[in-house]
């Protein structure tokens, strides 16, 4: 049986690209969790049940407005729970990640599968 020249072209012409297949094939990213800083966070706490404000500057290296600007994005969609306390006169801030947080939207369930739900795992 010979094959046909004609159908092999029309056949890698109707084949997606390489780049248009990654695009198809990844998931669609939640920028608000996805950003660089915001997903160091993220991950951070699902290594941690809590880390204080200094712990999460430390750990990821940001100033104290690139932080906080982050934690609220986190913290007003429901991500980050945010507790302002006291240790003897100097006020301390806290983050844990919420059951929003731990239990991800569809659109990000894979890229959490892959980077944060193993860290989440060792900490229980």
């Amino acid at each position: 049986m010979a094959l046909d020249p004609g159908a092999l072209q029309q056949t890698e012409a109707s084949m997606p690209s390489p780049r248009e297949a990654l695009r198809r094939d990844l998931p669609q990213l939640d920028r608000l969790i996805h950003e660089r800083l915001r997903l160091g966070i993220v991950s951070a706490l699902a290594a941690a049940p809590k880390l204080t404000f200094g712990e999460l500057k430390e750990m990821l290296d940001v100033t104290d407005g690139n932080l906080s600007v982050h934690a609220r994005k986190l913290e007003d969609a429901g991500y980050l729970l945010c507790e302002k306390s006291f240790a003897g006169r100097a006020p301390k801030t806290e983050y844990s990640l919420t059951a929003a947080a731990a239990k991800p939207s569809s659109g990000t369930s894979t890229i959490w599968k892959r980077w944060c739900a193993p860290c989440a795992r060792e900490k229980s």
